[in-house]
C-alpha cells in the first residue's frame, strides 16, 4: 500500500509539472500549477521584478545566461502560475531573451509567479488602467476598471509619421527627455528635424513613441494630427497621465 501512495503521488507530481509551453511560438496557458519541470538552461533575469506591482499589458520576459539552441526546451523550463488561469504565447526577442505575452491582458488584481532557469520571481498586477488613442477623433480616452476617467484632445502622427495601432505596453517614464530626430536618421537641420526638451514622457516603442506634452501642437491637438509618430498631449493632461500610469499598462491605438 505504502509503495502504491508513493507511485501515486510521482505521478501527481509529474502531472502538475506539465509545462506552460507547446513549443517555439506556440500558444501557452499559464496555469495554476506553481512546479517548474526539470532542466533547461538556466536563466540570469526575470522580469517583472520580485514584488513589482505592474500594468496588465505586462509581458513576462526571461533571459538566459547562454545563447540558447533548443528554443522548445528553453520554453518548456519556464513555469508561470498566475492566481487565475491566463493564456499567452511565446516569443524570442533574441537568442537569450524569451517573452510570453499573456493574450489580451492580465485581469486586475493578478498575483503571478514565474520559475525558469533556477529563477523565481512573483509580480502583481494592479488595476486595469488602460488608455486608447483613437487617430481619427484625436482623442486619447483613459479607463480605470472599465470606467473611463479622463477623455484628452490629442494629436498624433501626421502623414508620412503615422503614429502605429495596436497594443503597447508602458516600457519607460521620463520626466524630462531631450528628444532628437537624428536618433532615428533625421539630422536636426532638416526640414523635420528637431531637438526639443519634453515633459512627462511615458515611452510606447523602443523606436521613439512617446506620450509626451507638447504645448506646441496644443491647438491642432483634437483636431489634426501633426506630431512626427508621437502621442502629443496639454502640459496638464501629460503630467495628469504621467503621475497615474505604471509600466505594462496598455496604450490602444486604432483608427
Amino acid at each position: 500500500m505504502r509503495n502504491a501512495q508513493h507511485l501515486a503521488r510521482l505521478v501527481l507530481v509529474a502531472i502538475l509539472a506539465a509545462t506552460v509551453a507547446l513549443g517555439t511560438g506556440a500558444a501557452a496557458s499559464a496555469g495554476s500549477i506553481g512546479i517548474a519541470p526539470p532542466g533547461g538552461p538556466p536563466a540570469d533575469v526575470l522580469t517583472p521584478a520580485d514584488g513589482a506591482v505592474v500594468g496588465i499589458a505586462q509581458p513576462v520576459t526571461v533571459r538566459f545566461e547562454t545563447p540558447v539552441t533548443d528554443r522548445a526546451a528553453a520554453e518548456r523550463s519556464v513555469t508561470i502560475t498566475p492566481s487565475v488561469p491566463v493564456a499567452g504565447t511565446f516569443r524570442w526577442l533574441d537568442d537569450r531573451r524569451l517573452e510570453w505575452v499573456p493574450d489580451g491582458f492580465w485581469p486586475g488584481h493578478t498575483a503571478v509567479t514565474v520559475l525558469a532557469g533556477g529563477t523565481r520571481t512573483r509580480f502583481q498586477t494592479g488595476d486595469e488602467f488602460v488608455a486608447v488613442a483613437n487617430l481619427s477623433t484625436h482623442q486619447f480616452i483613459v479607463s480605470l476598471n472599465g470606467q473611463v476617467v479622463r477623455t484628452m484632445p490629442a494629436s498624433m502622427g501626421k502623414p508620412g509619421y503615422e503614429t502605429p495601432t495596436g497594443t503597447f505596453p508602458v516600457l519607460e517614464k521620463f520626466r524630462d527627455l531631450v528628444m532628437d530626430s537624428s536618433t532615428y536618421g533625421v539630422p536636426i537641420d532638416d526640414p523635420e528635424g528637431y531637438r526639443i526638451d519634453t515633459e512627462y514622457a511615458v515611452r510606447l516603442t523602443w523606436s521613439g513613441i512617446f506620450v509626451h506634452a507638447a504645448p506646441w501642437s496644443v491647438d491642432s491637438q483634437g483636431y489634426a494630427n501633426v506630431s512626427h509618430g508621437c502621442i502629443n498631449l496639454s502640459t496638464d493632461n501629460a503630467r495628469w497621465y504621467f503621475e497615474n500610469v505604471k509600466i505594462g499598462d496598455p496604450v490602444v491605438i486604432e483608427w
